[in-house]
């Protein structure tokens, strides 16, 4: 059996609580939740505008998929979580044009979308990924 390893970094947030940033096991790699995080500053941006947190979101994302040797071609699901229906829209635009176009296969991710609360009132939007390397 091969061993868990994390996976971190610099490009995207340090986390911060107890948790790594992405795990990967044999071919599988999970990115952990990933918000509107400069990961320069630690700083939560774009408050109240929920297409620019997605698209912050996804390129925190991508890093960690990087980190672990994956593009969005290995991303098998993402799950996205939002605070409030009324933001669906305009985070499903940001979302298609920020994956659509990291997508060369012309499969796009199956993907779950849930309405929640987070935990910080800043945050509009989390997302997370599952990836398999071959």
């Amino acid at each position: 059996m091969s061993p868990r390893t994390a996976v971190s970094t610099d490009e995207a947030p340090a986390p911060a609580h107890t948790f790594s940033q992405g795990v990967r096991k044999g071919p599988l790699l999970q990115v952990s939740g990933q918000g509107p995080v400069d990961p320069a500053t630690g700083e939560y941006v774009h408050a109240g505008d929920v297409r620019a947190q997605t698209e912050r979101t996804l390129r925190n994302v991508e890093a960690v998929l990087r980190a672990g040797g994956a593009t969005f071609d290995d991303v098998l699901a993402l799950r996205v979580y939002l605070t409030t229906r009324d933001d669906f829209a305009a985070m499903n635009e940001a979302y298609g044009d920020f994956v659509g176009a990291r997508t060369t296969d012309g499969v796009l991710p199956a993907r779950t979308t849930v309405f929640t609360g987070l935990p910080r009132a800043e945050m509009l939007v989390e997302i997370d990924a599952l990836a398999v390397l071959e």
